[in-house]
């Protein structure tokens, strides 16, 4: 009995098992199904709008003096005084004396070549006497006609005024020399470089010091050749008289010390011919009185430094100005459509910048009105749904049984990416 209940009893368990099972799965209950709301990328999109656009072209060049000199002397001599301001650095005003040779051997020259002017006198004067003592002479002795040349002594006058004049010549030119032994500014700068001082014996030619001029400096600046149409050039023309007016305004900014400044110049001209190595024309701004103390703090304009330059144009009416980020690859847009769904539309930039691309009306292009998707999206399929904030507010969606969406509302059943 006992074998036999052993045996019988795990059958039973496992038919009773099966039978649960068998129950459970005939009658497990429905599971729900449910349908699942679209995604929808929320993306900023704008309202085109013509506007004015002033150009501005940037540029970027290096501050070179108006003028710059080597100064040498044009009479040897020792250094015997040197104008304080005769450093690296120092200022000096439009006729100053910067240098002063030892003047005593060009005085002894002076004074020699005034004695050769007195003996050259002398002697034409003794010539003249003989010269009427001469013709006096012919009379007397009763000849007609005009005595020669040779009688008259004429060569001998004729070579005492030579003797006079080359007498004069020589205390000119010792009065040049001694004149040159002060050494003067040829006009108001600044002194670049020091190369001779005080007791220095200098021979003719010798380099003294570089300066350069500081009531204005030039700043060369490449213009892109895209760009040059919308500025306001001074070019010149061969046939043309007077000066050129003065051009564009330039804003000049540069940091100095961590510490950003400005200047403002203007376009003064165009060089003449193109650089070989860019193919840009170059233009060159002016500022002047760089050096000028303002009083407030503001850094001078130091010859060699590096600018970076903004150059106003000309102002651009009814245009479309948007953010680059909203240019694609290929100059295109996407724009968004009464139903919120992409458009892929390509447009002709007419100026761009790091910020901003400018461009107009065309015939297939966009045009007053149409909806401008701000948000870069990678892979944009043409005619894919969005959900668009247009100028701050969210769009509302109606259309294909989709939920309505205003304001700051969202979509029932959805929830868009960022929240």
């Amino acid at each position: 009995m006992k074998r036999f209940i052993k045996a019988v009893l795990p059958l039973v368990i496992l038919g009773v098992c099966a039978y649960f099972t068998w129950w459970f799965v005939a009658n497990r209950p429905e599971t729900p199904v449910r349908e699942a709301a679209p995604v929808l990328l929320r993306v900023e999109a704008a309202t085109l709008k013509r506007e004015s656009y002033p150009v501005t072209v940037r540029s970027q060049g290096i501050v070179q003096p108006r003028t710059r000199s080597t100064l040498l002397p044009e009479v040897p001599g020792r250094i015997v005084e040197v104008n304080p301001s005769f450093r690296p650095g120092g200022f000096f005003d439009e006729g100053e004396i910067l240098l002063k040779l030892e003047e005593v051997d060009y005085e002894t020259a002076l004074v020699v070549a005034k004695a050769e002017l007195a003996r050259a006198e002398v002697v034409l004067a003794e010539e003249l006497a003989r010269a009427a003592q001469a013709k006096e002479n012919w009379r007397a002795l009763g000849k007609l006609g005009e005595p020669g040349a040779l009688a008259r002594r004429l060569p001998q006058v004729v070579q005492a005024e030579a003797e006079i004049a080359a007498a004069s010549a020589r205390i000119d030119q010792a009065k040049r020399d001694l004149e040159r032994t002060v050494i003067r500014a040829p006009y108001t700068g600044q002194v670049l470089t020091q190369l001779a001082d005080l007791g220095q014996f200098v021979a003719q030619g010798t380099p003294l010091c570089e300066i350069f001029a500081v009531d204005y400096v030039e700043i060369r600046l490449p213009l892109p050749d895209r760009e040059m149409s919308f500025l306001d050039l001074p070019e010149r023309f061969r046939d043309e008289e007077g000066k050129a007016t003065l051009g564009a305004p330039t804003v000049l900014r540069a940091s100095v010390g961590g510490r950003p400044a400005e200047w403002t110049g203007a376009i003064v001209r165009v060089e003449g011919a193109i650089d070989e190595s860019t193919r840009q024309i170059t233009a060159v701004a002016q500022v002047d009185d760089p050096y000028a103390n303002r009083g407030d703090g503001h850094p001078p304009l130091r010859v060699g430094q590096f600018l970076e330059a903004e150059i106003q144009g000309r102002i651009l009416e009814d245009v479309y100005v948007i953010p680059r980020r909203a240019v694609r690859a290929g100059n295109e847009i996407l724009l968004v459509n009464s139903e919120n769904r992409l458009r892929r539309v390509g447009i002709v930039p007419i100026v761009a910048d790091g910020d901003y691309v400018v461009f107009a009306d065309t015939d297939r292009g966009p045009g007053e009105g149409d909806v401008l998707c701000l948000t870069p999206i990678p892979f944009a399929a043409e005619g894919a749904k969005v959900l668009p904030m247009v100028d701050g507010g969210l769009e509302s969606m109606t259309d294909g049984g989709d939920p309505k969406a205003s304001g700051s509302k969202q979509l029932a059943g959805t929830e868009p990416p960022g929240t």
